[in-house]
């Protein structure tokens, strides 16, 4: 790809680049950039949450460029405040290792194995004396600080902030420096702490990187960011059929924004899929695609595909007939919408009819109630039909000859 192209794909889904007529400068020389995105290690294992700044690195690798994960093993030690009312408690080390450990063991999922560094910032801090750390904090003032918003909202409702966690910026912005970083990438909460790595590295005299955010990954609920805590997560550990059928429970809406941040399809193919839906494509079966392949990259293909045959299976064994027999129905390019399947596959006497049994809601496509007539269903797909309790078909849908 060009370098407008790049851009284009580089800046999918992003939050906010800045500034961005930098990152076109820097990539306009043709040389490959230095991206660094850092993890601290407070949980041993990762969710598709976490996987949207992975993506973004391997969109950077894709195209050339020197992307290195850094473990904050060293800034785990002081605890990051981004997004805490009260101080985040300091891990040991101890859980600062395995949990760094594990993490190797995870990001290679994602990320390619051969064109990615692994660095830790103990490398660098832990070497500052206490001089350094001196003038290092004669950079930044206590103002610019208390405009961070969740200090300055600690500040105003009078709850503590020690001084320990002024430094955590610091130690942040001066790891840019330390590998003197062309981009860095973090969630949309990180970005008071990656522009203090600017005005870092400009004090240290480099050329400030640029500041790539990305949005934190909705949950399966629909409403609230990915978390462990919440419930509403997808491990990216978890077994195949677990994996499948939490992604298949999301929105139709939402699947839209898991596509942009999470798959490694171009945007071309995307926006087709889009049209395809808009068209009368069924969502749920985009959803399939999207889903298979999130489980094929953290499993492989054939666990994608046991998951799929496993899904369609739960959500009709509880009504299916064991011996429904197969029928195959030739259907030409444009599909076949559902009412006239309905009359093909014997369901309903007429198109009027099978429009009718969907405004009662008593069709169902493999589990899913149908609730638009516009739904259309096109060759390549096998699918079990339901009209109201009892009512089965078992279809085969291939292109007429």
């Amino acid at each position: 790809m060009n370098s407008d192209q790049q851009i284009a794909e580089l800046q999918r889904g992003a939050d906010e680049v800045l500034l961005a007529a930098d990152l076109v400068k820097k990539l306009k020389r043709g040389v490959p950039l230095r991206v660094k995105a850092g993890f601290d290690p407070t949980a041993p294992d990762l969710h598709l949450g976490h996987t949207v700044l992975l993506t973004k690195m391997r969109r950077f690798q894709d195209f050339g460029h020197e992307v290195t994960f850094l473990i904050g093993d060293f800034t785990s030690l002081i605890g990051d405040p981004s997004g805490r009312n009260v101080t985040r408690p300091a891990l040991s080390a101890e859980e600062i290792q395995t949990n760094a450990r594990t993490y190797e063991a995870q990001v290679f999922k994602v990320l390619d194995r051969g064109k990615t560094r692994i660095d830790f910032n103990s490398r660098w801090l832990s070497k500052l004396t206490a001089e350094d750390v001196v003038r290092l904090s004669a950079h930044y003032t206590v103002a610019r600080m208390l405009e961070r918003d969740d200090f300055s909202k600690r500040y105003r409702a009078g709850v503590p902030i020690s001084i320990h966690e002024f430094l955590y910026p610091l130690a942040q912005g001066y790891d840019s420096v330390a590998m003197r970083a062309d981009v860095e990438l973090g969630g949309t909460d990180q970005k008071f702490n990656l522009l203090v790595g600017r005005t870092l590295q400009e004090a240290y005299g480099q050329e400030p990187q640029v500041v790539m955010t990305v949005p934190l990954l909705v949950g399966t609920d629909g409403v609230n960011k990915m978390s462990k805590s919440l419930g509403n997560y997808i491990g990216i550990t978890e077994d195949p059929d677990s994996m499948f059928g939490k992604i298949m429970s999301i929105s139709d809406e939402l699947m839209w924004r898991y596509f942009e941040l999470l798959s490694f399809r171009p945007l071309a193919e995307i926006a087709t899929l889009k049209r395809e839906a808009s068209d009368g494509r069924n969502p749920r079966d985009i959803k399939f695609e999207l889903a298979r392949e999130i489980v094929a990259r953290f499993h492989d293909a054939a666990a994608a595909e046991r998951a799929h045959r496993n899904f369609i299976a739960r959500v009709s064994q509880k009504a299916v007939p064991d011996d429904l027999p197969l029928r195959v129905i030739a259907v030409d390019g444009a599909g076949l919408r559902v009412a006239n399947l309905l009359k093909e596959a014997g369901l309903a006497v007429s198109t009027s009819e099978g429009n009718r049994k969907i405004d009662e809601g008593a069709v169902r496509i493999d589990g899913t109630r149908v609730t638009d007539k516009g739904l259309t269903l096109k060759a390549g797909a096998e699918h079990v039909i339901q009209v109201g309790a009892k009512r089965f078909a078992r279809l085969r849908l291939e292109p007429k000859a």
